[in-house]
């Protein structure tokens, strides 16, 4: 967990994406080896290096990755199976060439840097795009719908912003990348009822933003399903003071009040 470690404890963009994207899916495969999977996003990028004329030209660029990894590779958005752990593993969409927005775009992220081409996360509420931007040619990317080009309107559009907000393309950060990431597979580990995996995962969140109340409530309760009181008491009493008017404040007292009673009855 090297390099999303770094990533997560800093805003620096100095830590390697692809391998901090490949520690997430080690949360799903606890001995997967990285190598392979960075041998076919350095294949990719030669082969989609092979088929671009002029460097200069990032219309180019966009065409000719669009061509290649989704008409010609086939890599495309998991839409029947949105919730799938798998999704949210790098390696598991190089193999299987389909997941979500946010994995597609680490996917393509990484192939454009190894070509040197100026890729950036947005980080839409609800999707995840790309952008394109070398200060001659600019065009946002929409890798979950097969990497089409997608103009400023068509993203206020798909985030179904009610008037024009220049923030939601705001280009987002490593860390809230990986972040991102980790706050997928939580959701899907949860609804799966791993709250082992899903517990390991607000560890990570927390150690990145501890000053996330949300984030102590959450794991409070997946210590209650693992039968963890004096923990859930610790973190439902940090989220309360951190948060002293939530509106949830009277269901998580009676929480702790249930805990407290049955902490007094075991001591």
């Amino acid at each position: 967990m090297i390099y999303l470690q770094q990533i997560l404890s800093e805003n620096s963009e100095r830590g390697r994406l692809d391998c901090a994207a490949l520690d997430i899916a080690r949360l799903h495969y606890p001995d997967l080896d990285p190598q392979p999977t960075l041998d076919q996003l350095n294949q990719l990028a030669s082969s989609l290096g092979d088929r671009i004329r002029n460097f200069n030209d990032g219309r180019e660029f966009v065409e000719k990755a669009q061509q290649f990894l989704f008409e010609e590779l086939g890599f495309r958005g998991n839409a029947e199976n949105f919730y799938d752990p798998l999704n949210s593993c790098l390696n598991q969409v190089l193999e299987r060439r389909v997941g979500i927005p946010i994995t597609l775009s680490v996917m393509y992220m990484e192939i454009a840097r190894r070509l040197h081409m100026p890729v950036y996360g947005i980080g839409l509420p609800g999707h995840f795009l790309l952008q394109f931007d070398d200060g001659r040619f600019s065009t946002y990317i929409d890798p979950f719908n097969r990497g089409v080009p997608l103009t400023a309107r068509d993203c206020y559009s798909l985030a179904n912003a009610p008037v024009p907000d220049p923030a939601l393309l705001r280009r987002v950060t490593k860390k809230q990348i990986a972040m991102r990431m980790l706050q997928n597979l939580h959701r899907v580990y949860v609804d799966q009822r791993d709250f082992e995996r899903a517990f390991t995962v607000l560890d990570l969140l927390l150690s990145a933003a501890p000053e996330n109340a949300a984030w102590y409530r959450a794991r409070g309760a997946l210590h209650i399903e693992r039968k963890r009181y004096q923990a859930a008491k610790k973190d439902f009493e940090k989220y309360l003071d951190m948060e002293p008017d939530a509106l949830d404040r009277p269901d998580i007292e009676k929480q702790l009040g249930a805990i407290r009673s049955w902490l007094a009855v075991v001591n």
